[in-house]
């Protein structure tokens, strides 16, 4: 008789810090009790433990601009980054531009601050460096942390360290609880120093999933307009022109700019339907390689390995079985939804949402319920901004 025990997969586990599941033989714990089991059907992973519970002694703050209620995968690896290099008595604070409606706690912050009044759509520099500058004055952060990115925290970024004379690192890829590190000499060299007073991360130089999580404790935090040592809010050597933002049409935009994409594949048959889909939803328009070579869309609209890498926030695809090729040039989408008759196609693996229906049928439903929801609404069919004047999809 075969005496070996199999190893329990749902047994408690620890998550190391290249994201990998650890089980640690001879623990046992609620996942092995068969009310655990009954419970969660054997599926539900355990819960990740609050990072700390010690009185902080000192705060890491990292300032960011949501987009529609969330922050964007840069931003999110801003903020693990900071939760990282926190210690036991260090609390990780988020002051977020604008509306925040997402599970800041799941993001690694012990707190939240919400400037509601900010809004992304719009150019005010003066008045964010304002907030920033009254936040630290108000929480003394050891560091202060931002996504180096194009669309406002950047900027945001050098604009507090030149008000405030704080040294600061950019383009920063590597960074640790001792120093930060940049590309110099066209990226064959590293630039090092310690860690600064504020630190701006380049895309990719954190992985964002964390093995814990924060309090994500909401914060209702005044700010009157004023920081010490800088203008009121609209002061008139504060005033810019706000230009506002550049609408064009989704089918204008690059495929590698758009922030939300539907994509079609050999199952789509109608591709005037599809086409009148992504019109009302104000999407720009991909197409796998099979719908390119039969001639149904144009070369420049196929996505994949041998086509174009996009990281749109959404990317619906409609009859697309997702070979190797095509998920290579999905891989930094942030949400994927997928429309296929098989539902153990690939890209089923790949996608956060899978519907299991024909891409005809859900093209066509999906267009009526869409152009129904924005007459009831009044908006009209949705534009995509450039993304030289700002990110984002109109919804």
């Amino acid at each position: 008789m075969n005496t070996l025990k199999r190893i329990d997969p749902r047994r408690p586990f620890t998550i190391t810090a290249d994201g990998l599941r650890r089980i640690t033989l001879g623990v046992t714990g609620v996942a092995d009790t068969a009310a655990y089991k009954e419970a969660t059907g054997h599926h539900r992973e355990q819960a990740k433990p609050r990072r700390t519970t010690a009185q902080p002694r000192r705060v890491l703050l990292v300032a960011a601009h949501p987009d529609r209620g969330a922050l964007d995968e840069h931003a999110r690896q801003t903020l693990a980054a900071a939760a990282l290099l926190a210690d036991a008595a260090t609390e990780v604070v988020l002051l977020a531009f604008g509306e925040f409606t997402a599970d800041a706690a799941a993001l690694g912050a012990d707190k939240l601050i919400e400037l509601p009044m900010f809004d992304r759509r719009q150019f005010a520099p003066f008045d964010e460096l304002n907030a920033l500058t009254a936040c630290i004055a108000a929480y003394a952060p050891a560091h202060v942390f931002l996504p180096d990115n194009a669309t406002g925290d950047g900027d945001l970024g050098r604009r507090y360290a030149a008000a405030s004379h704080a040294s600061v690192a950019t383009h920063v890829v590597e960074i640790d609880a001792a120093h930060v590190a940049s590309y110099i000499r066209t990226n064959t060299a590293f630039a090092v120093r310690a860690l600064p007073d504020v630190v701006l991360l380049a895309p990719h130089a954190v992985d964002p999933r964390l093995p814990f999580v924060g309090a994500g404790e909401r914060v209702m935090w005044r700010f009157d307009g004023t920081a010490s040592g800088l203008p009121a809010l609209n002061a008139p050597e504060n005033r810019v022109r706000d230009l506002g933002i550049e609408e064009i049409d989704a089918a204008e935009i690059a495929l590698e700019e758009a922030d939300f994409i539907v994509s079609a594949g050999n199952g789509v048959s109608d591709v005037a339907a599809f086409e009148s889909l992504a019109a009302t939803l104000g999407a720009a328009i991909g197409a796998s390689r099979v719908a390119v070579d039969d001639g149904r869309f144009s070369r420049d609209k196929q996505i994949g390995a041998t086509g174009k890498t996009v990281e749109a926030s959404v990317y619906i695809a409609f009859g697309i079985s997702g070979a190797v090729q095509h998920l290579q040039g999905i891989k930094d989408c942030r949400h994927v939804i997928a429309v296929n008759l098989d539902a153990s196609a690939p890209i089923a693996k790949r996608a956060n949402l899978t519907v299991i229906g024909d891409a005809r049928e859900t093209i066509v439903a999906l267009d009526e319920a869409a152009a129904a929801a924005r007459s009831a609404r009044g908006t009209g069919a949705a534009l995509l901004k450039t993304p030289a004047a700002a990110e984002g999809v109109a919804a």
